[in-house]
């Protein structure tokens, strides 16, 4: 497909601002603030440490060691880390970034997932997706949103394409991690197509897509038709 860009100008990168929804909060990673509770979820949720398993660091054995690993992230300018801190409980429940922030062409990645169990399959994981897409492309105007992940990570995969990311293939190969071969699976979704998965996202999260036990009523497949 050729579009004229002849006007694009390159993209402020994205600031280190709190973006706010009804589920959750996205804060910039603070290790002070929001380690504590995220160590205490991991370790007593995951105590094998599973959810680490397809990130190239962790699991961590001590509060002081992962105190350590945030305040490395916390200093990073890319990636940029958040935690994202739900509403109701009012603590940090997981860390995602974004990164490879290409402001010249208009692309950053969302990365460094790791939500604590208390984050996993909520309305609060999806909402974080829709708060970092709707801060890619409605405030600061970039045209791909990139989402990457290890091949042999399901699970991964299934949420990406939940959320509206297409698949686009597999680099066979591209890193060594944990001294294992990691194939990586690519997806993205571009601005084009963010219009209908924003009203998709605005209506499986709304109030009334939820019953009284917060339970989803309809499926966010349905509402993007």
């Amino acid at each position: 497909m050729t579009v004229d860009l002849s006007t694009w100008t390159p993209r402020q990168r994205p600031g280190r601002t709190p973006l706010k929804g009804r589920f959750c909060t996205l804060e910039p990673l603070d290790p002070a603030r929001h380690g504590p509770s995220q160590y205490t979820h991991h370790t007593t949720l995951d105590p094998d440490g599973v959810l680490w398993r397809h990130l190239p660091y962790g699991p961590f054995h001590t509060e002081e060691a992962y105190r350590a690993h945030l305040e490395r992230q916390a200093v990073s300018e890319d990636p940029q880390f958040f935690a994202v801190v739900d509403a109701v409980r009012g603590e940090a429940v997981g860390v995602a970034s974004l990164m490879r922030i290409n402001p010249e062409h208009g692309t950053i990645e969302v990365g460094h997932i790791c939500f604590t169990p208390l984050l996993q399959r909520t309305p609060a994981a999806t909402e974080m997706i829709r708060l970092f897409a709707g801060h890619v492309f409605d405030d600061l105007g970039y045209r791909r949103f990139e989402w990457k992940c290890n091949n042999a990570n399901d699970a991964s995969k299934r949420a990406a394409e939940r959320f509206g990311f297409q698949p686009e293939g597999v680099f066979r190969q591209h890193m060594v991690v944990k001294g294992a071969n990691r194939d990586t699976a690519w997806f993205a979704m571009v601005d084009g197509e963010w219009p209908q998965l924003r009203a998709a996202m605005d209506g499986w999260l709304a109030p009334e897509n939820f019953d009284a036990e917060g339970r989803q009523i309809r499926p966010l497949s349905a509402f993007k038709g």
